[in-house]
């Protein structure tokens, strides 16, 4: 089984940066897909971006605008999410999460996604 451990977060002022890193043990996930996603409160759980196994493809929510950047080191079994030029409204929980099914492509949905961390508080004051 997979575990998947976030780290990263904090308090941050607008404008500032911030680099989050998923940690996982138990399995390598160097075949798998992988997401960041993000929930603030009163709102749905939802992608901020995905990574083929590979790395080879990335997917970004329409909100990043050019802001973030996903990656991975499956080396390191651990992926990262480098998030620069934060604004207020990217306050949320964020969360890394493991597709571990294996059937293709990068799942954009948060249902598509078997395996998830605890979560890392991201503040952003502005």
């Amino acid at each position: 089984q997979v575990q998947l451990v976030e780290s990263g977060g904090g308090l941050v002022q607008a404008g500032g940066s911030l680099r989050l890193s998923c940690a996982a043990s138990g399995r390598t996930i160097s075949s798998y897909p992988m997401g960041w996603f993000r929930q603030a409160p009163g709102k749905e759980r939802e992608l901020v971006a995905a990574i083929s196994w590979s790395g080879g493809s990335t997917y970004y929510g329409d909100f990043v605008e050019g802001r973030f950047t996903i990656s991975r080191d499956n080396a390191k079994n651990t992926a990262y999410l480098q998030m620069n030029s934060l604004k207020a409204e990217d306050t949320a929980v964020y969360y890394c999460a493991a597709d571990l099914k294996v059937v293709g492509g990068t799942p954009l949905h948060r249902d598509e996604y078997d395996v998830w961390g605890q979560g890392t508080q991201v503040t952003v004051s502005s």
